[in-house]
């Protein structure tokens, strides 16, 4: 599977950014797709995914009523809406595919290049 990411850019504290994920490839195999973010120094962690055909979604504790992520299925795109940005949301943010049931970032086999969100106090 092939992921383009987009959508990064800098923006102010308080504004929104929508990130788009572009799949490609062998999309039958992909059960479930997510973000996940790398802030300078830290480790990469999950900001939201969103699985299975009922299209489940789940997010980082931090995002959780600021983000949402949604899916176009006959684009094989996930979307990323993201509201309310802090300071703190800084950080390459990175999309992902994974075969499994599974939120645990190994599990996910296929990775896009990464875009770049920078928010600004």
């Amino acid at each position: 599977v092939q992921l383009q990411a987009s959508g990064g850019g800098l923006v102010q504290a308080g504004g929104s950014l929508r990130l788009s994920c572009a799949a490609s490839g062998r999309t039958r195999s992909v059960y479930g797709m997510a973000w996940f973010r790398q802030a300078p120094g830290k480790e990469r962690v999950l900001v939201a995914g969103i699985r299975g055909s009922a299209g489940t979604t789940y997010y980082g504790d931090s995002v959780k009523g600021r983000f949402t992520i949604s899916r176009d299925n006959a684009k094989n795109t996930v979307y990323l809406q993201m509201n309310r940005l802090k300071p703190e949301d800084t950080a390459v943010y990175y999309c992902a595919t994974t075969p499994l049931d599974s939120v645990a970032i190994h599990e996910y086999d296929s990775w896009g290049q990464g875009t770049l969100v920078t928010v600004s106090s």
